[in-house]
Parts: C-alpha cells; structure tokens; sequence
C-alpha cells in the first residue's frame, strides 16, 4: 500500500470530478475536455518545468517509500499526474460551485482592493527573500499573476476569490498528506533553507500561493480558449 500512496492520492482526488464531468444533467463539464486539458496541461508543463529544477536543486524531494519507482526528468510518475489531476479536480469545484450558486460574487472595489493587498504583500515578501528559492518563485510568480490581473482586470477573479476558499478544503487535506500529516515520513520533502518556515499545518505556506498561481493560471487560459469556441453550451457564467 504505502509504495502506492502518492497515486492513490491523485487517483481519489480526481476520479469523484472526473466521473462527475459526464453527468448530463449537472455541468455536462465534459463537453469542455478540449480547452480544458489544453489549459491544464499547458499551464502544467511552466510549473513542472519549475519543479524539475526544483529538484535538481535540492528544494524538495520525494521518499521513495510512497512512489511506484517510476521517473521522467527527475520527478516521479505521480508527480506528473498531479498536475494534470489535481487542477482538473480543483478548478471542478470552481465551475460547480457556479453552477450551483451563480450569484455571489465579490464587489468590483473590493476584489481590486484585495488584489492590491495580496499583490503587494507578495511582492515585499518576493524581494525581500531572494535568497530562499521556494520563497522567491513562489510569491515571485504570484505577484506577477495578480500585477497581470490589475493591469488587465479579469473579471473571473470576483469568483474565484470566493471558490479558492472552498477548493483549499480538499488542497489542504491532499497536501497535508503529502506533507506528513498521516504518514511516517514526508511524502515531499522541504529543504527549510528554501523557504520561511511558516507552515499550516505541515504545509510550508509558499504551497498556498503556489496553489493558487497554478490554478488560476489554468482557469484564465482555459477561459481564452472556451471563449474562442462559439458551439460550447456553458450552462454557467464566470464573470
């Protein structure tokens, strides 16, 4: 069991969304299969690309106990698929949530304000830790995205501001996981120097703004390209 732990994480994170996603009467989500996974997918290939350096760097490992004893460019197998799985359940909660409750959003002024907040906020954080690698990219990145969203005022995030509290539900339990929580040693291993030392939990807090980058990202390329595709029925609306 434990040589498979980290797959079956993945796999029970994204079967309950994924068989969802055929439910004609619900989202009938499925019928976005093709921007979406290329949303995931290419946004994926960024933060892998990151995670492969990552490694080779030292920043974090993985224990070899819990893994299936594949590897490609240094990461193992369930690495790989945690990128595809994990936001295709995540941003799942997302689009139900709309679907399920369409109306609460957060006002123009205060999502820009708290955009403001968190886009300063990481930035100091960023700059003032150039010498700790997990820190630096992690906040580094997300305040890049939130400086792209101030420029270009998405609309999307008066929602998914809102959704990522209830999405960091399941990313909490998952990543506690993965980080020790229930196990005997670390599935993922940290190296402390790399980052602050602040944790939730077992989460190193550069995790959440991570989460949040990789996440984000997928939904507003994701929306580029189901906006292109004129004969997709959206049964919700995300702005």
């Amino acid at each position: 069991m434990n040589s498979y732990l980290y797959l079956i994480l993945d796999i029970i994170s994204f079967s309950v969304p994924f068989i969802v996603s055929f439910e004609k009467k619900y989202l009938n989500f499925i019928q976005f299969w093709k921007p979406y996974f290329t949303a995931i997918i290419s946004v994926g290939l960024f933060f892998i690309s990151w995670d492969i350096v990552f490694v080779i760097q030292n920043v974090w490992w993985f224990h070899p106990k819990y893994l299936v004893g594949i590897s490609i460019l240094h990461l193992p197998l369930e690495e790989w698929l945690f990128f595809i799985l994990i936001p295709y359940s995540s941003n799942f909660i997302h689009y139900s949530l709309l679907y399920l409750f369409p109306k609460p959003k957060l006002g123009i002024k205060t999502s820009k304000i708290i955009t403001w907040i968190l886009f300063l906020g990481s930035l100091c954080v960023a700059l003032f830790h150039t010498d700790r690698l997990y820190t630096l990219c992690s906040f580094g990145i997300f305040a890049i995205l939130l400086g792209l969203q101030l420029y270009f005022n998405w609309s999307f995030i008066r929602r998914y501001y809102l959704s990522f509290i209830v999405i960091y539900i399941p990313f909490f339990i998952v990543n506690s996981w993965l980080t020790g929580s229930f196990t005997e040693e670390p599935i993922v291993n940290y190296n402390n120097e790399e980052n602050l030392g602040l944790k939730i939990g077992t989460i190193p807090i550069e995790d959440t703004f991570y989460c949040f980058s990789l996440l984000y990202s997928s939904i507003l390329l994701f929306e580029y390209l189901k906006s292109k595709n004129k004969n997709l029925s959206y049964g919700f609306n995300n702005t």
